[in-house]
């Protein structure tokens, strides 16, 4: 055995400072500490424990087995609301011992306190003799774990410890109750005994908390006089504490509906405050609880399609949130009034959403000639996506490729961006989401084609009324026209398409052309709109010559689409126009790389060029003037009037153009330049540094455009 310290043996033990001042009220006569021996003896304590009296009245008994520590909960009294108590037996060898100490420890309260018996003479010798003592008793509560340890004086001789968990026989007052749900209110009653106490209360983590004013109520209740206590709101952890009417008495509590979320999901929901601190430009949602109860509900995401209160809120998968305390945090968000926290507790769920004053960014739908016009404003840097989802009912409309994405890069202002779709049929919606957040609702849109958006409608009532004509006369009309104009009879060349990108608009019209060029003479059209991921990848330059190279090998031609934007981009590249401080277009942009290439090939093989390279331009958007003197040796064609021209010396002299071709053409001028007139006023006042060329729509491709880039026409 070891010799601990004096400060070793000061176990934690005053537990009892707190409990005697209630213990001659609960019929403990405690008033001395009564500690019995078979030896004359004296007592000291130290802490909060009563004043000790020591006597000898115990016999010596050589049965009991050495060394011994018995402890035992006892209940004193049979009066209700009698406290518990812990009594103490040991016995030892005294040979070399002149007293012992008894230190006591409750965990749950870190109470301590120490009693020294010694003996009374200090000279006697009682080598050999049975030391026997007596604790009666100190008091405790129901569920406390008591530590007591033996040392002897001189330490060193011994050394015993043991423990008692106490735990509460009685089961505290019987009562009944009634819920009483049109009066608010439970009736309580006792079936007999003394009268008890009732009240309700909330269950916290400790404490059982009073009910706020005027429902803090306690009534005594007895055989023949029962009680009705009213309540506030039904909650999980409103419960009735019963006890008898004396102080400490024991208590118990019953709450009636902390297993019913259908009774008390209502009230719980609205008696809870929630506090949302979410921040759209973080893109983090964030909501603080409060409430009466100390639930701890799970929360996630879902996603409403609209803001009314009895719109449905489809879950986001994945979604969990983490809790930190009673705030639930998370990020990579779209915040948005439609995107909201779902809390569950016990099958109970309540949805609660952002309280911005608006989101971040809004998006609206436009229905032109066979397109879908979305129009989206955002005040944060962001990337959206979309893609045509069919209607199968009012519930259900899942995304189909391909997706359509376009940015508002960092660091930009507010910002207007739009995204073209190509138009399906009448049960196709549009579905519109937040694509570089981890979390985010996808908008349904969906064509409106009520009596104010008529044409659409009308368009495809007319085009199923005259199906049955139009089959006849496109068989007859359509047979003729593919004889004389089926480009599968000469072998196709291909083409490759050089443009200046003037503006917005104009790189629409560039894209329209080109598609007409490749429907009319079914030849292949090499377009760096069109390959965007491959010149991405490549590069404008290594992509411009490695096309270049497949025009000469399989006999194409170079066209090159002349605009005034062409004469003023070219005149930068030669060096011969300030531009206004705008930078000359370099070898990495589509034009320079062309002009470079062009140069290189000028200073090459003679005659070559004259072949393989021809310029074309609109009438309406520039003139003969407008192509430089060092490019006016190579072939020239004014469109539309001079297409078929064009045509021949593209895919050689025997091609006929179809007679549609000029039409199609002169139309794509037509829109471009009504575009270009819609959209003067607003140039003239926000971006006067744009071209008259703005505003396109009618490319019969789908392409996005957003106004403050770069746009293209994938």
């Amino acid at each position: 055995m070891g010799s601990p310290t004096p400060s070793a043996l000061l176990l934690p033990t005053a537990f009892l400072l707190s409990l005697l001042p209630a213990a001659p009220r609960s019929h403990l006569p405690l008033a001395h500490l009564q500690v019995f021996t078979n030896f004359d003896c004296r007592a000291n304590v130290h802490g909060a424990l009563p004043k000790p009296r020591c006597q000898r009245k115990l016999r010596e008994s050589p049965s009991l087995p050495l060394p011994m520590l018995a402890l035992n909960a006892v209940q004193p009294c049979q009066q209700p609301g009698c406290q518990m108590c812990v009594r103490i037996q040991l016995a030892l060898n005294a040979t070399g011992i002149r007293g012992l100490e008894l230190n006591f420890l409750v965990l749950r309260t870190n109470h301590f306190g120490r009693l020294q018996v010694f003996k009374k003479q200090r000279n006697q010798e009682y080598t050999g003799t049975l030391w026997q003592v007596h604790l009666e008793c100190f008091p405790v509560k129901s569920g406390q774990q008591v530590l007591v340890s033996l040392e002897t004086v001189p330490a060193g001789v011994l050394r015993l410890n043991q423990s008692l968990f106490v735990t509460n026989k009685q089961s505290g007052p019987e009562f009944h109750y009634t819920w009483l749900p049109g009066e608010k209110a439970f009736e309580v009653s006792v079936p007999e005994g003394p009268a008890i106490m009732v009240r309700l209360c909330h269950q916290l983590a400790l404490e059982c908390e009073e009910l706020h004013q005027p429902f803090h109520k306690q009534a005594l209740v007895s055989r023949n006089h029962p009680a009705v206590l009213p309540y506030e709101l039904l909650l999980p952890c409103l419960c009735i504490e019963a006890s008898y009417d004396h102080l400490d008495s024991l208590r118990k509590k019953v709450c009636p509906f902390q297993d019913q979320p259908e009774i008390f999901g209502k009230d719980l929901w609205s008696s809870t405050q929630f506090q949302d601190s979410s921040n759209s430009e973080k893109s983090e949602m964030s909501m603080l609880l409060r409430g009466r109860c100390l639930v701890q509900p799970k929360a996630s995401l879902c996603w409403k399609e609209n803001i009314s209160p009895e719109a449905v809120c489809r879950d986001i998968p994945n979604s969990t949130i983490t809790r930190s305390g009673q705030e639930y945090i998370l990020e990579g968000v779209d915040v948005h009034p439609q995107l909201c926290f779902k809390f569950s507790y016990k099958n109970s769920s309540h949805i609660k959403c952002p309280h911005e004053a608006g989101p971040a960014w809004t998006v609206s739908l436009s229905v032109t000639f066979l397109q879908l016009h979305l129009s989206f404003s955002s005040r944060i840097p962001s990337s959206f996506s979309s893609a045509h989802c069919q209607l199968k009912s009012s519930d259900q409309c899942e995304p189909e490729p391909p997706v359509y994405t376009i940015t508002h890069l960092a660091g930009s202002a507010l910002a207007d961006l739009d995204l073209i779709l190509p138009w399906r049929s009448l049960n196709h919606c549009v579905l519109v989401w937040r694509s570089d957040v981890r979390f985010a609702g996808k908008q349904r849109l969906c064509p409106d084609v009520s009596h104010r958006h008529w044409g659409l409608l009308a368009f495809g009532v007319s085009l199923t009324l005259g199906l049955l004509v139009a089959i006849v006369l496109l068989l007859r009309w359509g047979l003729h026209r593919l004889r004389k104009d089926a480009p599968s009879r000469h072998p196709s060349r291909p083409i490759l398409l050089i443009y200046s990108p003037d503006s917005e608009e104009h790189k629409k019209l560039v894209c329209a052309f080109a598609a007409l060029l490749r429907s009319a003479l079914g030849c292949p059209v090499l377009l760096d709109l069109w390959e965007l991921g491959l010149v991405g990848r490549l590069g404008i330059l290594p992509w411009m010559y490695a096309q270049r190279e497949h025009v000469g090998r399989e006999q194409g031609q170079v066209l090159l689409l002349w605009s005034a934007g062409s004469a003023r981009a070219y005149a930068l590249w030669r060096g011969k126009a300030s531009g206004e401080g705008r930078k000359a277009p370099e070898p990495h942009d589509l034009f320079g790389a062309a002009m470079a290439c062009l140069q290189g090939e000028l200073q090459g093989v003679s005659g070559t060029v004259k072949r393989d390279w021809v310029i074309a331009y609109f009438s309406k958007l520039c003139g003969r003037r407008d192509i430089p003197r060092a490019l006016r040796f190579l072939p020239r064609y004014r469109l539309p009037q001079e297409l078929p021209g064009l045509v021949k010396i593209l895919q050689g002299p025997s091609t006929l153009a179809p007679s549609w071709l000029h039409a199609s053409a002169k139309a794509l001028v037509y829109r471009l330049l009504k575009a270009e007139k819609k959209k003067a006023p607003r140039n003239w006042l926000y971006r006067s540094w744009r071209t008259p060329t703005e505003r396109f729509t009618g490319s019969l491709v789908p392409f996005t455009h957003p106004k403050l880039r770069r746009p293209s026409c994938t």
